[in-house]
């Protein structure tokens, strides 16, 4: 595995490394990224953040926004199967912005990078809602991936209200009992918002995908989505390693 580029900036320690035709973003020794120009799948926790997009009909995929945009691996899929939709990202990090934007060919007109908190500009915003947003806001200590914010149910409560009608929130956990404390399954009020959820897992990482929807949508739907989407003969390839499961609200 070959340093492409190294930067130290405020202490912290920033490599582009290449591994074959891929290219990984470490911060501070983290695993933030992987981009692959020949295929759009990672086989990574990437892959289940983005994934659940396919739950949702594609015409009602307008706006996305992504919270925590690291190198941009999951901005990349998304604007690779939905061409046209407008995704924006929300960064704390100006050095991940300058180095998705360098290394892993995130622009266009229709991807809007943002240097901010992510959890302050979500509690200030009252523009147009999202179909899709996505919570992957992990910080780290002592080189370990961590959530920065719990889902509590001020913070559901705040993410909910980004979202359209039919729209559906993924939230990405580092492990099985921080996704079953998340307040959709301990508070009425969150709860309320939302008619379904899932847990996408792969064996190879411990993170946990919640996926929660507003309006109803299976397994099947999904799969078949895929299934009439050009993405289909790459997923066939590598659907061994998703594991997804309906997870009850009641």
């Amino acid at each position: 595995m070959g340093i492409v580029w190294q930067k130290t900036v405020n202490g912290k320690n920033y490599e582009v490394r290449s591994a074959g035709h891929s290219r990984r973003l470490y911060t501070d020794g983290v695993f933030h990224t992987q981009y692959n120009p020949n295929k759009t799948l990672t086989s990574n926790v990437w892959d289940l953040i983005s994934l659940p997009s396919f739950f949702l009909e594609p015409d009602n995929i307008r706006r996305i926004l992504v919270l925590g945009v690291g190198g941009g691996a999951v901005i990349r899929q998304l604007s690779s199967w939905f061409p046209g939709v407008d995704i924006t990202g929300i960064e704390l990090d100006k050095t991940h912005i300058s180095v998705a934007k360098r290394f892993f060919g995130l622009s266009g007109k229709h991807i809007s990078l943002v240097h901010d908190d992510a959890i302050e500009w979500v509690k200030r915003y009252r523009g147009m809602p999202f179909d899709i947003v996505i919570d992957d806001l992990f910080g780290e200590i002592d080189g370990e991936p961590n959530r920065v914010i719990e889902a509590t149910p001020a913070w559901m409560n705040h993410l909910a209200r980004l979202l359209t009608p039919h729209g559906m929130l993924v939230m990405n956990f580092t492990e099985s009992k921080d996704l079953r404390s998340c307040a959709v399954f301990n508070n009425d009020g969150v709860k309320k918002k939302f008619n379904s959820a899932y847990r996408l897992m792969t064996p190879l990482y411990e993170n946990q995908i919640g996926v929660f929807l507003k309006k109803p949508s299976t397994a099947n739907e999904w799969r078949k989505r895929i299934k009439n989407h050009a993405l289909n003969s790459e997923f066939d390839q590598s659907r061994d390693k998703y594991q997804m499961r309906k997870l009850k609200l009641d």
